[in-house]
């Protein structure tokens, strides 16, 4: 046993060292794939882990992840990159856990214990005749100390500008001292780097070393997917179920309680389905009836996002109402089939809302062309769609709210690594470009995407000039001409103002600054491609690069 001790201690230093040389000056790209095969590779040769189909699963996935980010390199990839690596290790250590959200947690359990499991390990550790303890063993009454006066002192700089002033300058005349020694002891090593050693060491020991506490695998082993009559108990009574004894004073306490709970739950069912009801009519009518000619259309963004966030608010009722009426014996009360009949109308009649936001959505994007926003509600639609759908199970079934979040939990994990094969920036950028005729194209949203639209920016360079200018070239069509001032007079009987002449002039610069802008930015690439090492490739900026290269030469040919 101390021998698995001391070669995980080992494997955690080597990992901090590792963790340093491949992520501290390269940008995020090939090496969290290097980093990903790592830790897969050292959790298989622990003995205590059990190699179970969940863990090869979720190993699968993070490996998956990682080459995502190799291919793709965007925010959405890296993003994955991070929860894959969170749900391999929370479910390697812990195998018992059932849901993503108990996963997580287990992960952030690790990282924070991590730093006192690292000094325990490394207090109980031997290397032949040497150990550690006697030099680590005074860390332990200091660091909590440490701890609270960091947290403290950073609470007082804000409430006190003059003790962060004098906080600062102690701070700086500390740092300067620990960087002198480090200077004078490792000639190649700076202070911020063994921090940043020391950081990695954390990092690794977290994935590496188990928290020896299992209440959370308990925790969670109580939580039944399925429900189970029981008989309710006084104590068990909750906040909403004391809002309706108010009004409902002793009834519930009675042998008829059931009943009056589905007596509530009608009157409470039918209120908010009538309320919806209003709600779809009215989106019938103004959406998806035809409308008469010569009416102008809604105003997209704002119904839009009005849909959206009525959207957000009827689920989370729906959500509520449904968890509070169907999570106890009511699922077992014999005359309980209108309250399910309303209940699943209400659901159904959320689903009509998101058909509607999903209209609207199509229409905006018919219109103005797609970006990340307008994407993000296509995915949040989806994501009601099948919240709509566990919700409508749970209650045929009667399921548990743990069946609910476990269920959705695993679904919205798989839909995240599914977006991350797209190319979003690409995607977008193309799809507005070859809709041009039918869009507003947004020239400036296009500049703002990231480098991996370069290549297909510069292709249609002669394209894009036409749209660069098209807003000033509106504006222009106002244009008053000019009078002469107080201070500088002009004659313009001698100087006519040709009109054509100014439009053409303003298109002329508008279209030159978006030019030198593309210009700037594949200068900024090149210079960002010739700083990173082979630990910063991915595909899509090699890709960006091979292109460049090829342009460069046949404009010198």
């Amino acid at each position: 046993m101390k021998k698995q001790i001391d070669l995980q201690l080992l494997a955690a230093i080597g990992g901090g060292v590792l963790f340093n040389f491949l992520f501290w000056v390269d940008w995020l790209a090939l090496n969290l794939l290097l980093y990903s095969i790592f830790i897969i590779a050292l959790l298989l040769l622990d003995k205590d882990i059990v190699k179970s189909r969940k863990f090869f699963w979720f190993g699968a996935a993070h490996l998956l992840a990682g080459t995502l980010v190799v291919i793709n390199n965007s925010a959405l990839s890296i993003v994955s990159w991070y929860i894959s690596l969170a749900l391999f290790v929370g479910f390697a250590h812990y195998q018992l856990l059932r849901s993503i959200f108990t996963a997580l947690l287990a992960f952030f359990l690790q990282m924070v214990t991590a730093p006192f499991n690292l000094i325990k390990r490394a207090l109980n550790a031997r290397f032949g005749n040497f150990s550690l303890k006697p030099i680590l063993k005074p860390i332990k009454y200091i660091i909590i100390p440490i701890i609270a006066l960091t947290l403290f002192s950073v609470l007082y700089r804000i409430a006190n500008p003059v003790f962060d002033g004098y906080l600062s300058q102690i701070s700086s005349q500390i740092a300067n001292f620990f960087d002198a020694i480090f200077s004078f002891l490792f000639a190649d090593l700076s202070l911020i780097r063994f921090l940043h050693i020391i950081f990695g060491i954390i990092v690794t020991a977290a994935i590496l070393i188990k928290h020896q506490n299992n209440s959370l695998e308990k925790i969670e082993l109580g939580f039944k997917e399925q429900l189970i009559r029981s008989r309710k108990k006084k104590s068990s009574f909750h906040v909403v179920y004391d809002i309706v004894a108010i009004f409902a004073g002793n009834l519930l306490t009675r042998k008829t309680a059931l009943k009056t709970e589905n007596v509530i739950g009608i009157i409470s069912f039918t209120a908010l389905n009538l309320l919806l009801l209003f709600l779809n009519c009215i989106d019938i009518v103004k959406l998806w009836l035809p409308q008469p000619a010569g009416t102008i259309l809604v105003n997209y963004s704002e119904e839009l996002h009005g849909g959206t966030n009525a959207l957000i608010i009827s689920i989370i009722m729906a959500m509520l109402v449904i968890l509070y009426f169907f999570n106890g014996n009511l699922n077992f009360y014999s005359k309980n089939k209108t309250i399910r009949l309303l209940a699943y109308i209400w659901i159904i009649q959320n689903a009509f809302l998101v058909l509607s936001v999903l209209l609207r959505d199509y229409y905006y994007i018919d219109v103005n062309g797609l970006t990340y926003k307008r994407i993000g509600v296509l995915v949040f639609l989806l994501l009601c769609t099948i919240g709509l759908i566990t919700v409508y199970i749970k209650v045929a079934q009667r399921k548990t709210f743990f069946y609910l979040c476990k269920t959705n939990g695993i679904i919205w994990y798989i839909l995240l690594l599914a977006t991350s094969f797209v190319n979003w920036d690409v995607f977008i950028a193309s799809y507005n470009i070859n809709h041009r005729n039918r869009i507003a194209l947004d020239v400036e949203h296009l500049m703002e995407l990231s480098d991996k639209t370069l290549p297909l920016i510069d292709e249609n360079r002669a394209i894009l000039e036409k749209y660069a200018y098209s807003s000033s070239a509106e504006l222009s069509e106002n244009i008053i001409e000019p009078k002469p001032t107080d201070s500088i007079k002009i004659d313009t009987t001698q100087i006519p103002f040709d009109k054509n002449k100014f439009i053409l002039e303003r298109q002329r610069r508008q279209i030159e600054k978006f030019n030198k802008l593309i210009d700037r930015r594949i200068d900024r690439f090149n210079e960002k491609w010739g700083e990173g090492s082979w630990l910063s490739w991915n595909y899509n900026d090699w890709r960006t690069h091979l292109y460049l290269k090829a342009r460069n030469k046949t404009e010198q040919q």
